[in-house]
């Protein structure tokens, strides 16, 4: 492959590269595996970095050894708010989550704020919620209990504002860095006021790196002029991501159309599908990208209504050029796909949600029962309807490891749902590149013309395979010359990324 200017020239065999091009610098990358590099079209930047520089609750087996790791790190930095991520109490032994008295005698007197894994709840001290006294009138609160919706939503950002710019910065830089040591050259940000908020929007868009940042803010509109207006004053570049229609299954926030197995509740809708609606038209009616968060079936009945009536207005061909994003999507019946698939909507999803809390004994059958948790993250008959798949992470939700993402969607916990490793792959680059409004035909794609954005991989041999509850739809004898991939059969090591270029630029080098 040659590089020239950033962009990929040519590519084919040695001896014609060499007489084309002469005087290039010469690379022998001694048999290692060069993909396009990854995109991931879901991360919070700055909660992922907290989270690696911080402290890190999501290995923990039990409440007693996430309270252990909260006294070491109280003892280790008598400063600040204790921030920690990941806890997910259907993982321990007790079954419950961290109370405010269990903080309290953790780390006595100080602010304490531990995300639970899903981000839609957090377990909080007293000294905490007493600094935002608000709290205890705002939806949400429970006394004694992880906070959820609005009151969450408060308590997180009167918590990031008490962060100095320092501390948020060291942040940035080690999730990106983390992001190119991962084979990763760009990330969606998936922001707004009630996960970040506009000061950690502002303070990302100045911040320099060599990992490019698509930056969505989710905060919903009703016309054309307030859509365009909201866009420059923030200077973001769509108005989507986590524009909140429910909340998530582990926090029982998630809208239902039928109670939880284990709760006498069907979960939060903050949007109708009016609102809906009016914010898709105001988007596309303005040229810009919409999207929203949505992963209960309830929540994909408005979401789909709001389209609908979107559509009924302005035509399909109108809408489906904007490329509108639903992120998650995890709950759909076959007529909701097959709409989705007419209308261009590009499905953001997280393989690795399937692969953490998915099959028959899995939080999602927990929390459903078993039959409807198998209706979970329907891959395969979203692709076959057309619905453009886009694979990432929402990181620090799952971890930032786009290979494990692949082999995620190709060993779905439910065999029907499963799409081939090549599908995969392309959804985690191409699909991803095309969800960021990328659609210049090369980007994700090693081909001359083709942005010389790339990674170099330690990978051994390749191999070609299709799902594996398909038949196969392509030839598997090398002859064929069908692109291989490494192995990602769940006990094969996934490849270590040596390397990775961004336009011609290295941002990573083992």
């Amino acid at each position: 492959m040659a590089v020239s200017d950033g962009t990929v020239v040519w590519v084919g065999q040695d001896k014609p590269a060499l007489a084309l091009h002469p005087d290039a610098e010469i690379i022998d990358l001694a048999g290692a595996f060069v993909a396009p590099a990854f995109v991931d079209p879901h991360v919070h930047i700055t909660a992922l970095g907290l989270k690696l520089t911080g402290l890190d609750l999501s290995r923990t087996d039990s409440l007693a050894e996430c309270l252990d790791l909260v006294r070491e790190f109280a003892r280790a930095n008598p400063d600040g708010t204790i921030i920690g991520d990941g806890w997910d109490e259907t993982r321990w032994d007790e079954g419950r989550p961290p109370t405010v008295a269990d903080l309290e005698s953790a780390a006595p007197g100080r602010a304490v704020y531990l995300t639970r894994v899903d981000a839609h709840s957090a377990a909080v001290s007293s000294t905490l919620l007493d600094s935002v006294p608000e709290v205890t009138a705002t939806p949400g609160f429970t006394r004694g209990e992880p906070l959820r919706a609005d009151a969450h939503h408060l308590v997180r950002t009167a918590t990031l504002a008490g962060l100095d710019r320092g501390q948020r910065d060291r942040a940035r830089q080690a999730a990106l860095d983390h992001a190119a040591a991962q084979g990763i050259a760009a990330v969606h940000e998936c922001a707004g006021p009630d996960i970040s908020g506009r000061t950690d929007v502002a303070e990302l868009l100045e911040f320099s790196h060599g990992v490019d940042v698509r930056v969505y803010w989710g905060e919903a509109v009703r016309t054309a002029d307030e859509a365009r207006t909201l866009l420059e004053e923030l200077g973001v570049h769509a108005l989507g991501g986590d524009l909140f229609v429910d909340g998530s299954l582990g926090s029982h926030t998630a809208w239902l159309r039928h109670p939880y197995t284990d709760s006498d509740s069907t979960g939060i809708g903050f949007l109708d599908a009016g609102t809906i609606a009016a914010h898709v038209r105001a988007c596309t009616e303005a040229g810009i990208q919409a999207g929203f968060h949505v992963i209960g079936d309830a929540a994909m009945d408005a979401v789909v209504t709001g389209f609908g009536r979107a559509v009924a207005e302005l035509g399909g061909p109108a809408v489906a050029a904007r490329g509108h994003r639903l992120e998650h999507a995890e709950m759909l019946d076959a007529d909701q796909i097959a709409q989705l698939g007419e209308w261009g909507v590009i499905a953001s999803v997280q393989p690795g949600f399937d692969a953490a809390w998915g099959g028959p004994d899995g939080m999602y059958a927990t929390r459903l029962g078993a039959d409807r948790a198998a209706t979970l993250n329907p891959f395969a008959a979203m692709a076959a309807a057309g619905i453009s798949l886009a694979i990432g992470s929402d990181a620090p939700v799952t971890p930032l490891d786009p290979w494990a993402a692949v082999r995620a969607a190709a060993h779905h916990r439910t065999p029907g749902h499963r799409i081939s490793p090549r599908a995969a792959f392309t959804a985690a680059t191409r699909g991803a590149w095309r969800a960021g409004g990328v659609r210049d035909g090369v980007s994700g794609t090693l081909v001359p013309g083709a942005p010389a954005t790339y990674a170099i991989w330690e990978a051994g041999e390749l191999v070609v395979a299709a799902a594996t509850d398909k038949v196969q739809r392509w030839s598997t004898d090398p002859r064929s010359r069908v692109p291989g991939l490494p192995p990602l059969t769940p006990e094969a090591p996934l490849p270590r990324c040596l390397r990775t270029v961004n336009r011609g630029v290295t941002i990573h080098g083992a």
